[in-house]
């Protein structure tokens, strides 16, 4: 089994940040949600907070949006060019990727390009409320052992050296900078 994960990986960028700025751009009105945004920033800065507390204050933005599954689609309309062209040429449809992206955000691309195994953050598209912790750095592990109990890893690749945890559970694990794919020496 091959594990990826998702922004910086297989998409360039982060697509959590280019569906806010496609939604700024679209709906201007969610602008209403940056001071909420900002006080979360400070608040997660200060260590008043985590991280899937700081996110729920970023996706708060959602909450202004009257038909964000639509938005969702709209977005990958225009954004589903960003999926690396390495990754498409050895995609398997039995790939897992792993994301702190919202579930919502990255099932319907995955969909489109043939890959059905997910795991990401669950978090409420209306609201931006999660139902579970940020799936990031050492929680992935976790979900993935949760999802997967007895399946194996051959090979994960990540953009993040945070990713390590999950490098670990791997026979082989692979750095992702751009195009470029290097082996990742765990110590």
């Amino acid at each position: 089994m091959n594990v990826y994960d998702f922004d910086g990986t297989i998409y360039e960028g982060d697509s959590s940040i280019d569906f806010y700025m496609y939604c700024l751009k679209k709906h201007p009105k969610i602008l209403k949600a940056l001071p909420t945004q900002m006080k979360g920033f400070l608040l997660y800065r200060f260590h008043k907070i985590n991280k899937t507390r700081l996110k729920e204050y970023y996706f708060s933005f959602l909450r202004a949006l009257e038909k964000p599954e639509l938005d969702v689609e709209k977005f990958w309309d225009e954004n589903r060019n960003k999926i690396k062209s390495w990754y498409l040429k050895q995609k398997n449809p039995l790939d897992v990727i792993i994301s702190a992206s919202p579930e919502f955000l990255l099932r319907p691309i995955l969909n489109i390009i043939g890959i059905y195994h997910l795991i990401a953050s669950d978090v409420d598209i209306h609201t931006g409320k999660f139902r579970s912790d940020n799936c990031h750095d050492e929680i992935k592990p976790v979900y993935f052992n949760q999802r997967y109990p007895d399946e194996h890893i051959d090979n994960f690749y990540s953009d993040s050296l945070s990713d390590e945890p999950m490098a670990r559970l791997a026979d082989a694990a692979w750095l992702i900078r751009h195009d470029q794919i290097k082996k990742w020496s765990i110590t």
